[in-house]
């Protein structure tokens, strides 16, 4: 094989109370092509997202995650021209970084000697990125309940697919604002009261049953935390504006994507009123943005047939 052409998904990691354990991959696709080459220094052309800012050598995520797979192979990495044409925007909480590691792997993979299962680039794809709520429903698909352990052998990792309904929509407005994960990290604080997270254990496995069950109607109270989205409110301050207009709307459920700056409103019917409302909401906090209406998608990384 010298081409191969591979989508992933974009993702929506701790969806309210589920703060580094919980992701969903949604139906918005970054599409990678790569060509092995006769020889030379690797050629990496980016269209899209991220075009003029992300790296085109060897320091880009995906030609570095190819890399880490043919390290791990013990095989040596072809020269190649990468074709990234990215949807999914960068620094907003939608999983661009985490869509970059595993379309990177998947595409290695299917170019490299060895054959991984998904377990292993889902490993892989963690150690890269070092939050696995984000890659594993990027290289799994659907919903995910994801957890590490560290042993004295070294690092688990346990993750557990969620059914999501089929018929649930997301409402996505991106703002024009955003935040890095480090920025995002940093106004957390290193410890919380009993209370909240009590509160955030009971609402994790709300939502997890709400989902399982198909019982939309606990989503409201089952999406909502204490332990991040109050603090990061001050990176983003129309957040808490922009979530009553979703809830007023008819949203089932409405949380901050990943550290944000993406609001997320889960919805059954409404979309296009939801999605007005959270507009309007953001327009009148002075903020600027794009709002669009997908769905949660099944599927994660994967080769594209020709």
């Amino acid at each position: 094989m010298t081409t191969v052409r591979v989508k992933a998904p974009a993702t929506t990691a701790n969806m309210g109370p589920g703060y580094d354990c919980l992701g969903m991959a949604l139906d918005v696709w970054n599409t990678l092509e790569v060509e092995v080459l006769d020889g030379g220094e690797p050629v990496v052309d980016i269209t899209g997202e991220g075009a003029g800012e992300l790296g085109t050598g060897r320091d880009n995520l995906v030609y570095r995650s190819m890399a880490f797979l043919f390290d791990d192979a013990g095989e040596e990495m072809p020269s190649v021209c990468l074709k990234c044409d990215n949807t999914i925007p960068l620094a907003r909480g939608m999983g661009s970084s985490a869509a970059a590691i595993a379309s990177g792997l998947v595409a290695a993979n299917a170019l490299c000697s060895e054959d991984y299962t998904a377990k292993d680039l889902l490993e892989m794809a963690a150690t890269i990125e070092g939050h696995p709520d984000n890659v594993a429903p990027a290289v799994m698909g659907g919903m995910q309940l994801v957890i590490t352990e560290q042993t004295e052998e070294g690092q688990r990792l346990f993750t557990v697919p969620v059914n999501v309904p089929s018929d649930l929509h997301a409402v996505i407005f991106v703002p024009d604002v955003k935040i890095s994960t480090e920025d995002a990290r940093a106004v957390l604080p290193e410890t919380v009261n009993i209370a909240d997270a009590v509160h955030n254990m009971a609402r994790v496995g709300l939502l997890v049953a709400s989902m399982a069950t198909n019982h939309p109607e606990f989503l409201t109270i089952a999406t909502q935390d204490r332990l991040h989205q109050p603090y990061r409110h001050q990176l983003f301050t129309p957040m808490k504006v922009i979530f009553k207009a979703a809830l007023d709307a008819g949203a089932l459920g409405v949380f901050l994507s990943g550290s944000g700056s993406t609001i997320l409103a889960l919805t059954k019917g409404r979309e296009m009123t939801v999605a007005y409302e959270m507009a309007e909401a953001a327009r009148q906090a002075s903020v600027e943005g794009n709002v669009s209406v997908t769905q949660p998608t099944v599927r994660g990384a994967h080769v594209v047939e020709a």
